[in-house]
């Protein structure tokens, strides 16, 4: 299994962070070899939505788990909504994270254990470009049913809501000769442009919180 582990030090015998979002290093481990690969978290100096963009960052190279100290609500999010459970370990390095996870000693977090934009500068956050309204019809659901297609924004333009974009093609129905391969690619790339229809609008609901 592969899981990835926040980490201070990029090696299996450094410290883990107690952060995810902004964490300097992700570790990611194969649990049965032990073989790991230390990547720099790209998100670490972002000015806004660090949580968001690391979320998404560790779901795309493969993590299966994420092992951390703390995991503020939007990374929470992401990651629920990629079927990636979060364990969260009290301290020590990233060796000890892992064994203690295969160990059955670190639960599954029901919730976010950190409040947002913990550990956040004072920075100017990131700008968006077109606008992602949050859907609340009953179309495919994310994490606990509420939809988050384009198209459906519950915002008025001119109250800080940008106007709904262009709905995202749905899925192509499979052909009776399309081979499970092509299934699986197609569902592949619907759920990354669901994840990240996803991060845009709670990086949106995040800036309009903040009144910016």
């Amino acid at each position: 299994m592969k899981i990835v582990v926040s980490a201070n030090e990029p090696a299996l015998d450094g410290q883990a962070s107690p952060v995810f979002g902004r964490c300097p290093v992700y570790v990611f481990v194969d649990t049965e070899t032990m073989e790991f690969e230390a990547v720099e978290n790209p998100a670490v100096a972002a000015g806004g939505g660090a949580g968001i963009q690391a979320a998404q960052f560790v779901v795309e190279r493969g993590a299966q788990a994420v092992v951390t100290g703390n995991m503020g609500p939007n990374a929470f999010n992401v990651l629920v909504s990629a079927s990636v459970p979060i364990h969260l370990f009290g301290g020590g390095t990233v060796r000890q994270a892992v064994e203690a996870f295969k160990a059955g000693q670190l639960p599954e977090t029901g919730g976010a254990s950190a409040p947002a934009h913990a550990g956040m500068g004072m920075g100017g956050g990131m700008g968006m470009g077109g606008g992602t309204g949050m859907g609340m019809g009953r179309g495919r659901g994310m994490g606990r049913g509420m939809g988050m297609g384009r198209g459906m924004g519950i915002g008025r333009q001119g109250q800080g809501f940008a106007p709904p974009a262009t709905p995202p093609a749905a899925a192509p129905a499979p052909a009776p000769d399309r081979s499970r391969e092509d299934e699986i690619a197609d569902l592949k790339e619907m759920a990354t442009d669901l994840r990240r229809q996803l991060a845009e609008a709670l990086e949106r609901l995040d800036r309009l919180e903040k009144g910016e």
